[in-house]
């Protein structure tokens, strides 16, 4: 009995003593477990943030795409006519103008042409004068009945056929003038020379086959080939230049890898249809190329602005998070707690995004710290100049207090 009695004593002394504690702990439990079961925002420590007002600037947007330099003119230089060659007049590598002799053929059996051809054309001359002498007595006999109609006839058919003969005589001529002029291989355009590809002595044979003896490029200019994607392309260039014209406004920088000198060109063309399996579309943009430094075959990057500046909101990298695939910041509301936004970006430019959607402007985004925040806590935003000017306020606070 007395075991018994003991025992329910003890379960009375731990039960208050168990509610004395709990009442204690909950009037003198720390401030911010008092927070915690009051809610978000209620009753926490406003934490200081830095903001920026998101403002929209008039920006010129730049895309770097990988280019490849092509020749705006290319010339393949092959025999028109079969012979020996006789002489190359040219360097390899030599700059050479438009008309320039680079190869000869053999010439001496296309100058027997062209005089064989010279001589017919004489004999058809003097059968056509002769010809044409009988044709006019005809005629006057005619008119007498000196002559049959038939005489007549045939010295009239004589003279046309011998002025017939002047016309064959003269395109086999200038047939042979040709095969004598394309002997001396001339240079179809203004540029660089390759290296000569068969030397003197070489047979060659004109026709479908027939071979290689050079190649030229143009020099003063070259072009860039890259692909463009289809969204940049119809929200930054399709909306601003609808004609090959205003195409011609669009600017381009180029350089090339591991060099500092930019080369600025302009949208030569963009191509006719967007390619379904890449999503992109040619484009093609020209340079100056007057130091020759620009060589077809080159891979360079360039870069491609918008005719004209156009407004756009811009926020430092630093303030963009990453949730998976999607980007998002945080921005203080009127009551001073934090906002999770998504947004959409686009273009880099010197380390500040073109936010696309999620944005407006006046809306105070927080740019420092981000990791440690979360939805719905207290801050005290404050700029970035401010925050400055109180962190010296402080360190002068703390050197007085030294002293």
């Amino acid at each position: 009995m007395q075991s018994k009695s003991f025992t329910k004593v003890l379960v009375v002394v731990v039960a208050i003593a168990a509610l004395g504690g709990g009442y204690y702990y909950f009037q003198h439990k720390p401030a911010d477990a008092k927070a915690a079961e009051a809610g978000p925002g209620m009753g926490q420590q406003a934490m200081p943030v830095i903001v920026e007002a998101v403002e929209s600037k008039a920006v010129q947007i730049w895309n770097k795409y990988s280019a490849r330099l092509e020749a705006v003119e290319y010339a393949e230089i092959r025999p028109q006519v079969s012979g020996t060659i006789t002489e190359v007049k040219f360097e390899d590598g030599q700059q050479i103008e438009q008309g320039e002799v680079l190869f000869v053929i053999d010439v001496k059996p296309y100058q027997a042409a062209v005089n064989q051809a010279e001589a017919e054309v004489k004999v058809a001359k003097n059968e056509f004068s002769l010809a044409q002498k009988e044709a006019n007595r005809a005629e006057e006999l005619i008119k007498t009945n000196a002559i049959s109609k038939r005489i007549y006839d045939e010295r009239k058919s004589g003279s046309n056929v011998a002025w017939a003969r002047i016309k064959a005589a003269e395109a086999r001529l200038e047939s042979a003038q040709i095969n004598l002029d394309y002997a001396n291989v001339t240079a179809p355009i203004t540029g660089r020379l390759s290296r000569a590809e068969i030397k003197v002595g070489n047979l060659v044979e004109a026709g479908p086959n027939a071979p290689l003896l050079t190649t030229i490029v143009s020099t003063n200019a070259i072009y860039a080939d890259f692909d463009v994607d289809e969204q940049t392309y119809l929200r930054y260039i399709r909306s601003n230049a609808k004609d090959r014209a205003s195409e011609g406004t669009v600017p381009v920088k180029l350089k090339l890898s591991g060099d500092d000198v930019a080369y600025d060109g302009f949208i030569y063309s963009f191509d006719n249809q967007i390619d379904s399996s890449t999503g992109t579309i040619r484009a093609r943009a020209l340079f100056e190329n007057k130091d020759g430094a620009l060589l077809p075959g080159m891979f360079a990057t360039v870069e491609m602005g918008l005719p004209q500046k156009q407004e756009e909101i811009l926020l430092t990298e630093r303030a963009i998070g990453t949730d998976q695939d999607r980007k998002y910041v945080y921005v203080v509301n009127d009551k001073s707690m934090v906002e999770y936004r998504q947004i959409s970006i686009g273009e880099s430019m010197g380390g500040e995004r073109i936010v696309t959607s999620g944005l407006k402007a006046g809306d105070k985004v927080i740019t420092e710290g981000v990791i440690r925040l979360r939805p719905g806590m207290p801050v005290k935003p404050m700029t970035a100049e401010e925050a400055q000017a109180q962190q010296e306020a402080q360190a002068e606070q703390q050197q007085e207090q030294a002293h």
